[in-house]
């Protein structure tokens, strides 16, 4: 796509989202209400920061793990937070009390519950990625502008002001052309899965309402909880983990939407007898017109590019800039440009993140978000293109017209098969 045409694009990536000059938010006595669907992991970590912007007040937990439930519960009540819990996130999405859902659960679920919020009038925090499929992450926007609902998905670097910073300078052209843009995660933390036999279900945990439209399996520790990620029948691996997060700013800082190509190779190199499914070492290359955006992952190693864990790379003829959640800097062709010192974070983009959505709660519009959900959405299929590619094991184009590939077998990882009598929602 050519960066006129992709400026048309309102509302994905342009100006009008990203770099908007938000209104200063009023601290006014309206209360916003939350209800948090998924209290482990990240769901906590949304839930500590929203409480943070005043007038706030949680109301209400969801979780289908009563043990994790009842643990959250006692937290709040050392901070005088009283709440009603839940086991069936439809039970509080007919609260009265709940006027804001932060959707925190696995990937698999997230088209399900967020069409349903939105269609229970309620607005929405949704963690990335947005879908568990393409086409998911279509209804999911559908949904949101058919509903009217304000939806901000949990991309919170795009609240960071040195992100921003570090894009302006790409915009600014000093770079030189640019030919090629890298963004990685290299992971060092992620140990091998030791395969672990099938067991029973453990007390307190409503099994049949974890797994939801996902096939049907015999419980497993190794796919319950954090490790959900690593499974195709859940979520996409580090491409759609860690990817949405650094290719979205690829994206960003180049001005660029859909690719003309996409091909991926790698596998299971630093742990092929472990209990993941998921690669844990993969290129993809995402081909544009005059340059191309690189992946990289890999787990049980941190030397990535430029010696860093994670992070994007704009490589042009005068220098290149790299840029990470710790800080910017750029990296000079020798005597065609200065070096620009690094220049580190220097606010809580998560934090800023909450601000930035209950601002547009309270303005009852989406305008000024950060990340809005055709934002999410776009990325979120981005990063499913590069693991179709890997999983087709074929050189793929993208026809945006017909939202399909040129490929039949590509297609048919466009929708995950809904089960045990669920169905993708109809918007």
């Amino acid at each position: 796509m050519k960066r006129k045409d992709f400026i048309r694009n309102a509302g994905i990536l342009t100006a009008s989202t990203l770099f908007a000059n938000t209104r200063v938010f009023g601290f006014q006595s309206e209360l916003i209400r939350v209800g948090l669907i998924g209290v482990n992991g990240m769901g906590w970590s949304n839930l500590n920061a929203i409480l943070k912007v005043p007038g706030v007040q949680c109301t209400a937990l969801c979780d289908v793990d009563e043990n994790i439930l009842s643990n959250r519960v006692e937290e709040l009540k050392k901070r005088n937070i009283t709440v009603k819990t839940y086991i069936d996130y439809k039970d509080l999405l007919k609260a009265t009390d709940v006027d804001v859902v932060i959707i925190a659960t696995p990937d698999h679920w997230h088209c399900l519950q967020m069409v349903d919020a939105v269609a229970a009038g309620k607005d929405v925090y949704v963690e990335k990625p947005i879908g568990n499929s393409i086409r998911e992450c279509e209804v999911m926007v559908a949904a949101a502008k058919k509903y009217n609902r304000v939806v901000q998905v949990g991309q919170w670097q795009r609240s960071q002001q040195h992100f921003r910073d570090a894009m302006a300078f790409v915009h600014g052209g000093k770079l030189g052309k640019i030919r090629l843009v890298k963004a990685w995660a290299y992971q060092g933390w992620m140990k091998s899965i030791p395969v672990l036999a099938d067991a029973a279900v453990p007390a307190g945990i409503h099994y049949d309402k974890w797994l939801g439209p996902a096939p049907k399996r015999p419980f497993n520790p190794n796919r319950f909880h954090f490790n959900f990620r690593w499974y195709w029948d859940y979520a996409g691996g580090l491409m759609t983990d860690w990817g949405v997060h650094m290719l979205d700013y690829a994206l960003i800082g180049m001005k660029v939407s859909d690719p003309v190509s996409i091909m991926a190779a790698g596998g299971k190199f630093a742990y092929p007898d472990d209990a993941a499914e998921t690669p844990d070492s993969l290129t993809t290359v995402y081909e544009f017109d005059g340059f191309n955006v690189q992946w990289e992952q890999a787990t049980g190693i941190d030397l990535g590019p430029y010696q860093k864990t994670h992070g994007v790379a704009f490589i042009g003829n005068n220098g290149t800039l790299v840029v990470n959640r710790e800080g910017w800097e750029v990296i000079p062709e020798k005597g065609r440009m200065e070096a620009v010192a690094f220049q580190p974070s220097k606010d809580n983009g998560l934090d800023k993140h909450m601000v930035n959505f209950i601002t547009a709660v309270r303005n009852k519009s989406s305008e000024g978000l950060h990340a809005p959900i055709e934002a999410g959405a776009h990325i979120a299929i981005f990063s499913q293109m590069g693991n179709i590619a890997y999983r087709s094991k074929k050189k793929l184009f993208w026809d945006k017209n017909k939202r399909t590939f040129n490929d039949r077998e590509a297609d048919r990882y466009l929708a995950k098969s809904y089960q045990n009598g669920y169905s993708m929602p109809k918007v």
